[in-house]
């Protein structure tokens, strides 16, 4: 029994005076309460790059913060107007409208209080805290018009001022969409030797742009085939929202009469077969455009405008609007439209037109309406439309108009030379700039033409264009001030901003 007692002694004492100093060490943390200093322990947004389409940040805590003291100490670099929200130790801001494009920005937080540190009376204050994150460059598409870009997409980041043709000599674009990301175009082309409009197959190619901060984009100008126009001329086509569905207006070669909407997706697995369009059994329409749920086309047919279902039976529309024979442009979320009315007396109205049955004539004009978009940072509705300055020459003058949606007010943003009528508008994804084109036309078409010469949509031949843009203000500031556009150094036409 000694023995064994004077073995375990040593073991005793190491375990008591551990037990000892453990219980002191606790004793002075409960003596001096809490002194875990509050900090960020993550943000959302750190190192990233953001697009329109992220609009909220969040902040989370280590420890229960004081609400107020957060909110007023936070600080955006450059500003950026947002409303905050909470849920236990989350924070989220919400942006107001969508951060200006090309830029840097620092998120800072110093000087906010732990939540309990008032109710002990102490002072207790955040760890300083320092974050970044940065916008999508600024990024337009075109169609070239000089020399080696003749008829080929270009690329031009406006932040970076740089310039990358994407596509081949051999093809002559026609008309051209963004995927959402902006990593990848789809466009129809026609082969440079062939000025057959009707020849025109469907094909993507790389931008060599990556959405995400720390994402290797594919290299730019890899271009595939996706649909071609063997059996089928490829008239018309539109890409979904989500960019998972092409809907195009495809003719019979072999029969002229029989035309309509097929769909197919935009994406398929390289291990898989490629995807083969299906048609949309429907009555032949006009101009078409996949709604915002991408789950649907909204599409001109006989005296009115369709909603018809891209999956399911489209013989049985989801909604027609007889009063209205185009749709000229839907709001991100789907919520409104504008539409497009033709009268009797030859004059169109434009309309807005909500998913609450709500119908509220816009303008009226004496001319066309071209297009429209929808700003996702204001309550504005942007328009290029024309008038008639000759009735017996039928001359049209385009001219450009915001419109205030909740007020109706109409402000002439500009107006551009008669008889222009194939200008073309794309507003940017933070609603600050408007794109634009001048197409100069070719006089002498006597001449014959060689294979690859560009002609707009109404047939015209293209001898040059240029490209302006046109900064952007909200409508009740743009009334003190004078916006003026400003010439690209660039010849084009077609002018699209990149998500």
């Amino acid at each position: 029994m000694t023995k064994s007692k004077a073995f375990i002694q040593p073991l005793d004492r190491i375990a008591i005076a551990l037990m000892l100093l453990l219980s002191v060490l606790i004793g002075l943390i409960i003596l001096q309460g809490d002194v875990v200093t509050a900090r960020v322990r993550e943000f959302t947004w750190q190192n990233q790059q953001i697009g329109a389409e992220d609009n909220s940040f969040t902040l989370t805590f280590s420890r229960p913060m004081e609400v107020k003291s957060v909110e007023d100490n936070l600080k955006i670099e450059p500003p950026l107007a947002g409303k905050f929200s909470w849920a236990g130790r989350r924070m989220v801001y919400t942006l107001v409208t969508p951060a200006p494009y090309g830029t840097n920005y620092k998120v800072q937080l110093q000087g906010a209080k732990d939540k309990f540190a008032e109710q002990e009376g102490k002072n207790r204050l955040i760890q300083p805290f320092t974050g970044s994150f940065r916008t999508r460059d600024r990024v337009i598409l075109y169609i070239g018009t000089d020399r080696e870009e003749q008829g080929r997409l270009v690329l031009y980041n406006l932040t970076q001022e740089q310039k990358r043709v994407l596509t081949p000599k051999d093809l002559i674009v026609i008309d051209f969409e963004s995927f959402p990301n902006g990593e990848k175009i789809l466009f129809s082309a026609r082969a440079a030797n062939n000025q057959d409009l009707l020849s025109a197959q469907l094909y993507t190619v790389t931008t060599g742009v990556s959405a995400k901060s720390g994402q290797k984009a594919e290299p730019e100008g890899k271009v595939d085939l996706t649909l071609d126009s063997k059996d089928y001329q490829n008239l018309k086509f539109d890409l979904s929202p989500d960019g998972q569905t092409i809907v195009i207006q495809r003719g019979n070669k072999t029969n002229p009469g029989d035309f309509g909407l097929w769909f197919m997706p935009a994406t398929s697995d390289a291990s898989a077969e490629k995807p083969t369009p299906k048609r949309l059994k429907s009555q032949p329409g006009g101009d078409f455009m996949v709604t915002p749920d991408s789950k649907a086309v909204a599409v001109a047919q006989g005296q009115g405008a369709a909603i018809l279902p891209l999956q399911g039976d489209a013989s049985k529309p989801l909604d027609f609007l007889p009063q209205f024979g185009l749709v000229q442009a839907f709001s991100k979320d789907g919520s409104q439209a504008a539409m497009v009315k033709f009268n009797t007396d030859y004059t169109r109205d434009l309309f807005l037109v909500t998913n609450q049955g709500v119908q509220k004539q816009l303008l009226k004009t004496t001319g066309s309406i071209l297009s429209c978009q929808f700003d996702i940072a204001s309550p504005t509705l942007y328009c290029l439309l024309t008038q008639l300055v000759s009735k017996e020459q039928y001359i049209e003058q385009p001219y450009v108009v915001a419109i205030d949606l909740k007020t109706g007010q109409q402000k002439p943003l500009l107006v551009l030379p008669p008889a222009q009528r194939n200008v073309q508008m794309s507003l940017s994804a933070d609603g600050l700039g408007l794109l634009f084109d001048q197409v100069v036309p070719q006089t002498n078409t006597t001449a014959s033409l060689p294979t690859n010469t560009l002609k707009t949509d109404d047939g015209d031949v293209i001898a040059t264009s240029s490209l302006w843009l046109m900064p952007l203000l909200p409508i009740a500031d743009a009334a003190t001030v004078e916006i003026r556009p400003e010439q690209l150094p660039l010849a084009g036409f077609h002018p699209r901003w990149l998500p």
